[in-house]
């Protein structure tokens, strides 16, 4: 996406320093599974990126995205400013009220806490994972969704 600078795999909002993905997937530590995005907002806006994280996944099931099940699976915006904060929780509040999803929204909005990069093999999963069946039947329809619905916003193919 064009102003988007970097993007990394993560947990956040957990109890233990430097948790392992099998810690995290035990929903025991609190964590979440959360991508990093570092964007430049003179090329895109917090509410850009936002318009994006919801048009690519399900913020009205609670702790659940599609068949995964657990806190580590919640919609959660961790924001870094107040200005984010006012943002996020301005977008819930227009998409409920224009009723864009079947259901009321329930992504936690929450400052960001400690950060910590996954496993080197969760990093650039999709690209090196095509053919693996969660990247095919479950985020290759989200990136495809993206590039059709945000055809505008993607950066030019290397």
């Amino acid at each position: 996406m064009k102003g988007v600078e970097s993007v990394e795999s993560g947990y956040m909002g957990g109890r233990n320093a430097n948790p392992t993905y099998q810690q995290v997937c035990t929903g025991r530590s609190g964590h979440a599974e959360v991508v990093r995005l570092q964007f430049d907002p003179a090329v895109v806006s917090f509410r850009h990126v936002l318009e994006v994280f919801f048009a690519i996944h399900d913020p009205t099931t609670l702790n659940r995205q599609g068949n995964d099940q657990g806190t580590q699976y919640r919609s959660v915006i961790f924001y870094e400013s107040e200005s984010q904060r006012e943002v996020a929780e301005a977008t819930i509040r227009e998409l409920d009220k224009e009723k864009v999803f079947p259901g009321p929204i329930v992504t936690e909005v929450t400052p960001a806490a400690a950060y910590y990069p996954a496993e080197d093999y969760h990093q650039n999963y999709f690209a090196n994972n095509p053919a693996q069946s969660y990247c095919a039947f479950i985020v290759s329809p989200k990136v495809e969704k993206f590039r059709k619905k945000f055809a505008d916003r993607r950066k030019a193919q290397a």
